[in-house]
């Protein structure tokens, strides 16, 4: 869909054409859905969540003034998942779907033994775990730029900060991330780990 299509779908909405929001909603709730996903590590209230973004979005359309819709729209998923964590005062959920653990995909491999798939499921966990432990900026910053792969113009647009402070964000982030990882290194595959590297 090109940006004229979706700012006509926009105009419809605002003039009360609810099938017009519904294909909007279509359109963005994957990527809302992950980035809240990831952000909570709960199935169950990320689609609540979601959901609740949508609504407000329906409900504050009229406050939309242009620019990358998405963004918009992960601005009010962000605010969902901050108010839920500061709200339940509590670190994300530990368990996750297994077929949704952030970063270990990329290592899986179709030749691997049965122990090289148990350790995977371990460094899955220590992975939701070290995510767990950033602060909630941080950790969407490694959700928007490492894990769904956005730029840091769009993950700048979408948090509402200057790119300066997207990339000061995942340096901190990385480098808590590694040093969290680095206190399991009998999990990490052997490129990871310190010691197996030459000084």
């Amino acid at each position: 869909m090109t940006s004229q299509d979706e700012q006509k779908l926009i105009q419809l909405s605002l003039e009360g054409h609810l099938d017009s929001f519904n294909r909007l909603v279509e359109i963005h709730q994957d990527a809302v859905f992950s980035v809240a996903l990831r952000m909570v590590r709960n199935h169950a209230i990320a689609e609540d969540l979601t959901q609740d973004a949508f609504i407000s979005a329906f409900k504050h359309l009229s406050s939309y003034r242009g620019g990358v819709f998405r963004a918009w729209l992960m601005r009010i998923v962000r605010n969902a998942t901050y108010d839920h964590l500061r709200r339940t005062k509590r670190r994300p959920e530990t368990s996750i779907d297994k077929d949704i653990i952030s970063f270990s995909e990329t290592l899986e491999s179709d030749e691997r033994s049965p122990q090289e798939w148990a350790q995977s499921g371990e460094l899955g966990e220590i992975i939701s775990h070290c995510m767990g432990r950033l602060s909630e900026d941080q950790r969407l910053t490694v959700v928007l730029v490492d894990i769904e792969g956005y730029q840091y113009d769009e993950a700048a647009d979408m948090t509402g900060v200057s790119i300066g402070t997207v990339k000061s964000r995942l340096n901190r982030a990385r480098a808590n991330l590694r040093d969290c990882l680095q206190a399991h290194p009998e999990h990490l595959p052997a490129s990871m780990r310190l010691d197996s590297r030459e000084e």
